[in-house]
């Protein structure tokens, strides 16, 4: 009997992702991660994934289902790869994604290598992704439920890795899985789905980082796109290319952030229509499936979560660069985000938007 890993975060998907693994016969064990506490952010209240009940949650429905039950702490691997990178990245000017640092370095490395130390043989999540397995390729696809699909958070996940999770989760739909928690009594099964990113809960991004550093960011100058210096900003961590709100500046238009500049501590302005770009180039890319990328390749492409795919031309630059030539025009790309490449269902690979 095969035996499996259950990351259990204490919400209905990972309950119901535990259900149905139990339910098909496997040798189960429910493991919660340990991130991140504090008392502001962690409280009962809160919508972020690491509220201090959240944990019981996770222990009442291993009860219930009567599988085993483990908090794992990985409070100093979370800070390094996830909330440093996090503070870094604003600090030089580029907007991050968490989620995807702690699927990439905590969900999928430290525990999926816990599990097979453990000799487990899958480590199984909530994830609403699929995995499909053709001729001893495993490929990464979006889920049947495209409004919950999680795949753009997953692009970095490799052959090896794909071939140990299941994602049991990738076929149904958001209202199944609040049936099946309901059916069986689940003391979540009512519950709110994660909103906020753990560690920053109820705060602003800024207010975080600042806490966290205990450092004051220097204002600076708001310069347009011809150099001009049109006002002052209040410390480049406040900003993100795309924005509006806050920028306490008066003109003739609407202005927005074009360009955050953190070695002259300035931020560049420009009206909506020069946020538009065709062209841009993404680093540190991995592929799903693919060695490397040989020659260019029509795709379409993510640069945002929420974001509907777009037709664009591959271009690999090396190993783990390419350049990306949209067929039409998109507002905000934004460096430190993730650009993650689709052909149809199936995830290419992705990077990070320099």
């Amino acid at each position: 009997m095969q035996k499996m890993m259950i990351a259990m975060s204490g919400g209905v998907d990972s309950s119901v992702a535990a259900f149905l693994m139990r339910k098909q016969g496997y040798d189960c064990s429910g493991i919660t991660m340990k991130l991140y506490e504090d008392e502001n952010s962690c409280s009962i209240n809160t919508k972020s994934c690491c509220a201090l009940s959240d944990i019981e949650d996770a222990r009442s429905v291993c009860v219930n289902l009567n599988i085993d039950y483990q908090v794992y702490n990985f409070k100093d691997e979370f800070r390094e790869k996830v909330i440093d990178k996090f503070v870094y990245s604003y600090e030089n000017g580029l907007t991050p994604n968490p989620c995807i640092d702690c699927n990439r370095y905590l969900k999928f490395e430290h525990l999926y290598k816990r599990a097979r130390l453990l000799g487990f043989d899958k480590i199984v999540t909530g994830h609403y992704a699929r995995i499909e397995e053709k001729d001893g390729i495993y490929y990464l696809k979006k889920a049947t439920d495209r409004s919950k699909d999680q795949s753009y958070f997953l692009y970095d996940l490799n052959q090896e890795q794909l071939s140990h999770i299941v994602f049991p989760l990738g076929n149904l739909n958001k209202s199944e899985v609040r049936v099946i928690a309901e059916s069986n009594n689940f003391i979540n099964a009512k519950k709110n789905d994660s909103q906020d990113i753990c560690f920053v809960s109820n705060k602003k991004y800024f207010q975080f980082i600042e806490d966290y550093t205990n450092k004051q960011y220097k204002s600076g100058d708001f310069l347009d796109l011809e150099g001009n210096v049109i006002g002052t900003h209040k410390g480049i961590i406040h900003y993100t290319v795309g924005q509006r709100r806050g920028l306490g500046i008066s003109h003739s238009e609407p202005l927005y952030v074009y360009k955050v500049d953190a070695i002259n501590n300035t931020v560049i302005l420009c009206e909506k229509e020069n946020l538009f770009k065709k062209e841009f180039d993404v680093k540190n890319v991995t592929y799903t499936y693919l060695k490397k990328l040989e020659s260019p390749m029509t795709i379409q492409i993510k640069t945002r979560y929420r974001q509907k795919e777009k037709q664009a031309l591959l271009i690999p630059t090396s190993n783990n660069s390419v350049h990306v030539i949209l067929d039409e025009s998109q507002d905000s790309i934004t460096p430190g985000q993730a650009a993650v490449f689709y052909d149809g269902d199936i995830v290419i690979g992705g990077g990070q938007i320099i």
